[in-house]
This record gives C-alpha cells, structure tokens and sequence, in this order.
C-alpha cells in the first residue's frame, strides 16, 4: 500500500501489523511469512537441535582460549580450572555468616522466639517451682526434673518452620551454585545453634534460680539438661531436612519425643516393660539425663524416700559417661544425616 506523507512510516506499519486497526494487514504478513521464511528457519532449527552444543564447562575453556589469544600465555592451561562455584567455600562461608548474622539482629521475631521467649517461660516455670529444692529429696525433685527436661526439649521444635523456610531459599540458591549445601548447613549451625543454646541456658538458669538449687548441683544438673537439649535441636534439625513441609515435619519428630518420654525410666521402668523392649533403655537419651541428676540429687547416702525412688525407678550410678557417649553419638548421627538429607531431598524441579 501507498505510505501516506502525514504521518511517520514507522506508525504506518504499526498499524498495518497490529490486528484490530482499520489498517491490519497482518494476516497477509503470517502467510507470507509461512510461504517464504518458515521453511528456511525450519530446516535451521532442526539442524541446531540435532547439533550437540557446548556444555557450560566447555564454554567457559573456549571463552578462555579466545582471551589469551595473541598473548604470552596462549596455549597454557596450567592455571586455569573449571569450578562449579565462582569464589572459594571459605567466601562463600564468610558472606552466609554476614547475611545470617544482619537477618537474625534485625529479626525482632527470630531473636523474640530465641531468646524471649525462653526467658519468659523461664520466669513462669521458676514461679511455679520456687523452692522446690530446698524440700528434702524425693517425688516432687524427680517431677520437676522431669517437666524441665521435657520442656527444654520442646524449646527448639517450633523452630522447624522456620528451618524449613530457610531450606527453600537456599534450595533455589545453591540450584544456582551461588553457594555450597555444605557452606549454608555450617553458617546455620555458628549462629543459629549458639544463639538457641544461649537461649536454652538462660532458661535453665532461670528455673533452678527460682527452684533453689545449690550451686553444687549445678554443673551436673546444668550439663545434662543442656546436652540433652543439643541433642533435640540435632533431632529437629535434621527432620526439618528431611520433611517436605512443616506438618509432616511434626507428624515425623512426634513419634521420637513420645519414644524418649516413655523410656525416660519414669513412665515405663525396667521392671515394667516386655522383655524386647529392653533395649530403649540403652539408648534412651532422656533416661540417661534424669537417671544421672537424679543420682547427683539424692546424695551419697539418700534419705529412705529418696532411696525408694531411685530403687523404684532402676536409676543406678556409674552410667553416665556411657549416657555422654549415647547422646554425643547421636548428635553426631544426627548432624550428618542433616547434611545428607539437606543435599538430596527436596530439590527444586526443573
């Protein structure tokens, strides 16, 4: 058609190719598009799709030997290698702590549930046991040991969330090997562990302050309950790898706690259990805790009602250095199956 001499060329074509203008012409564009270039840019696609391209590895060599061409180095690889990560593990660590770091201070709800929150309940639990150690040794101590170590290993569950939450953004980051599984599980682990231990020792403070423990007691009282502590959040951590969402991650962490509860040697005791079951004492990670402070508490020659307990509840001294290396085994375990299940479970698809 004849370009009018108004308006510019480029508005006159605009109109000719957008449908629904007075002056489309588009349709006569598509089929002389399909009569006279489709074949030619057929038979190229076709050949480009059957032609085995360069990986990015190979890329990356090529882009290298066209930079030293005409240079004194051409020629020599020696220097150069091909890394699926742009910097070393020891910046990635650096930059993730920095990061992990700025987000948990200006975090108000991560530092909160932390730290707040174990303090809080740590002055209502102290409240509601004020003195009870200063009352001669018996049933009331073994309660409230009980309900402390139960409660510091519940401290971290409400945390899996958030692990899971964090699980997907470095899911999406390390697809793009903007950073090692391994570099993010370790900067997690220097910040987010220390501050969920400090948390968990200000409560336990708190509460035997409040309960009266003599500061004799305070080392064994003090190292078991946070172990056993180190060994849940272990426990939730490595769940929350695992599990695709937080539901699950709770239906799968139930079971473990109920197990430990159980076996703690309070609800089901030596004497009381079948036979094949026996077992679960030996690794019972609550059982070891109590049966260890329980001991401690009682002294080295027990009243007759703390005697009765002990007897009643099959707690035995001389077991704690094996209670020690159970529970460290266990962390440990528990820490790589962490890593493993954080590396090949639940990857983005693509």
């Amino acid at each position: 058609p004849r370009v009018p001499s108004t308006p510019t060329p480029a508005d006159v074509y605009l109109d000719l190719l957008t449908p629904g203008t007075e002056e489309d012409d588009s349709d006569a564009l598509v089929a002389a598009f399909a009569e006279k270039q489709k074949p030619g840019l057929d038979i190229v696609v076709d050949a480009a799709l059957g032609a085995k391209g360069l990986t990015a590895k190979e890329l990356l060599i090529a882009a290298h030997h066209m930079n030293l061409q005409g240079s004194s180095e051409e020629g020599s690889d020696s220097k150069f290698k091909v890394r699926p990560y742009a910097v070393s593990f020891g910046t990635q660590l650096g930059v993730l702590l920095k990061r992990r770091a700025r987000v948990t201070m200006r975090s108000p709800a991560s530092m909160g549930m932390q730290l707040g929150m174990p303090t809080g309940m740590g002055i209502l639990w102290g409240l509601l046991f004020q003195g009870i150690c200063r009352k001669e040794f018996g049933m009331p101590q073994l309660l409230f040991i009980f309900m402390m170590l139960i409660m510091l290993s519940l401290q971290s569950l409400p945390m899996m969330s958030l692990f899971i939450d964090e699980r997907a953004i470095m899911k999406r980051e390390t697809s793009e090997r903007l950073y090692s599984t391994g570099a993010h599980i370790l900067s997690s682990f220097v910040i987010a562990v220390p501050v969920s231990f400090l948390g968990a020792m200000i409560q336990t403070l708190i509460i035997l302050g409040f309960a009266g423990l003599q500061v004799d007691y305070l080392p064994t009282v003090l190292g078991w309950t946070l172990l056993l502590f180190l060994l849940f959040d272990s426990l939730y951590s490595c769940v929350a790898a695992a599990a695709p969402d937080g539901n699950q991650a709770m239906i799968i962490a139930t079971p473990f706690l109920i197990l430990c509860i159980l076996f703690s040697g309070l609800i089901i005791t030596k004497a009381t259990a079948p036979v094949y079951l026996l077992w679960i004492f030996a690794v019972s990670p609550m059982r070891y805790a109590m049966q260890a402070i329980m001991v401690e508490l009682a002294g080295p020659a027990p009243t007759a009602e703390g005697q009765g307990v002990l007897q009643s509840l099959n707690y035995v001294a001389g077991e704690d250095m094996m209670g020690v290396a159970v529970i460290a085994c266990m962390i440990i375990i528990l820490r790589v199956l962490q890593v493993v299940f954080m590396k090949f479970l639940n990857n983005l698809q693509k």
